[in-house]
């Protein structure tokens, strides 16, 4: 699941891939059976309003208190700012990644994420969680990532669900450029913190060449060590990569690797 200086964008193609449409095979529970089959879609024109930016004054709020810095720099510019501070405060990707799910975490009253974590998640083998956290991430994230829409993915067991959110080309990564941040403060934190503390196990398919990212509620993602994304090398144009170098002399650099 930052704030960040805007920086020119380069033209990359924009992504043409559809969300994915899956044939449904039989789940357990015939109870799921509609609500997993069926496919979701949200209005890919998406157009920022008031609720969008209290959400991300919100979020700026929770990362200023992590990061113990803030930009003066307004809007989604200042955000990406607050990000690289967050970036080049952390002494390793471990620690950059703790401090995101902390801020992940603060955005939501503890009870609320004890009770759905218990009385929700389990229910259905975690099919109804997954689809009720997919709407609301397309919902309500796309002040942060861009036009987004629910779709259908495979679930380990074989079947097919409506728990997937697919992320045409995402703002957060066009606007930091940088692979480490994705990985680092948005990839990793928002696994552990959907897996640690609602319940459901989640893997993102960040797709570097198009800016596109696929999120699978209720998939687990695969090992560190065989997961590609986090093997990308640094996109050239990142403002991070050469200062972490500078900075850090050889110690932990952050981008992009885990």
């Amino acid at each position: 699941m930052g704030v960040l200086t805007a920086l020119n964008c380069p033209l990359l193609p924009y992504s043409s891939r559809l969300p994915r449409r899956r044939r449904n095979t039989s789940v357990e529970n015939p109870r799921f059976l509609a609500l997993c089959s069926r496919n979701v879609e949200t209005n890919s024109e998406y157009k920022p309003g008031f609720v969008n930016d209290l959400l991300l004054n919100l979020f700026r709020k929770k990362m200023v208190e992590e990061v113990g810095w803030d930009s003066e720099k307004l809007g989604y510019d200042g955000l990406i700012e607050i990000v690289n501070r967050l970036m080049l405060k952390g002494r390793s990707n471990l620690e950059t990644e703790q401090s995101a799910v902390r801020i992940l975490k603060s955005l939501f009253p503890p009870l609320i994420l004890v009770l759905f974590k218990m009385l929700v998640a389990p229910i259905g083998g975690g099919r109804l969680a997954s689809m009720m956290v997919a709407r609301v991430t397309a919902w309500s994230c796309q002040w942060l990532m861009g036009a987004s829409s629910v779709n259908s993915i495979d679930l380990p067991d074989g079947s097919s669900c409506s728990s997937g959110v697919f992320v045409e080309r995402c703002k957060y990564l066009e606007e930091s450029k940088c692979i480490g941040i994705c990985i680092n403060t948005c990839k990793l934190p928002t696994q552990t913190f959907f897996k640690d503390y609602m319940g459901i196990p989640l893997y993102m398919e960040p797709k570097f060449s198009d800016y596109s990212c696929q999120f699978n509620f209720g998939v687990p993602p695969p090992p560190r060590s065989s997961d590609s994304a986090l093997h990308e090398p640094c996109l050239e144009i990142c403002p991070n990569a050469n200062r972490r170098k500078e900075l850090n002399k050889g110690l932990a650099v952050q981008c992009p690797k885990v």
